[in-house]
């Protein structure tokens, strides 16, 4: 029998990315990332000048879609992902920027390996239906 945690069933994803403290490590790192990096200086003129509210948001979204609680849904209400992000216009290269910040971020968390591919494949799902969203709103 193996002793490694089997993603995605009940909260063995939120638990291996540290709870919410590990996410909120996570997702500052990510919003660091995105700030600084040139390549994503497009995709951070998206976000408001100040990010607190964008870390609350992503770093609640991201505990109750790991399987722990859901305090964006208890803060925010319902999570409409693509819906919101389409009335931007968001093609591949911004989402591309996006998760090569988060995989910059992902690398700097000491992950498990396993559980870093996991996340990375994982979060390519939500960025896609967002590509998709804007490019039907925006043609």
């Amino acid at each position: 029998m193996s002793s490694t945690p089997t993603y995605g069933v009940g909260d063995a994803s939120y638990q291996a990315a540290g709870g919410i403290d590990g996410l909120r490590r996570l997702v500052d790192d990510f919003y660091r990332i995105m700030d600084e990096s040139p390549a994503a200086a497009e995709l951070r003129r998206l976000h408001p000048e100040s990010l607190e509210a964008s870390r609350d948001k992503l770093t609640c979204f991201l505990s109750g879609w790991l399987g722990g609680p859901k305090l964006f849904a208890e803060k925010y209400g319902p999570i409409v992902i693509p819906a919101f992000h389409a009335q931007w216009p968001i093609g591949e290269a911004l989402a591309e920027a996006w998760l090569d910040c988060m995989a910059q971020a992902v690398a700097r968390q000491g992950y498990a390996p396993e559980f870093a591919a996991y996340l990375m494949q994982q979060l390519r799902v939500p960025a896609a239906r967002i590509v998709q969203a804007s490019r039907n709103r925006h043609g």
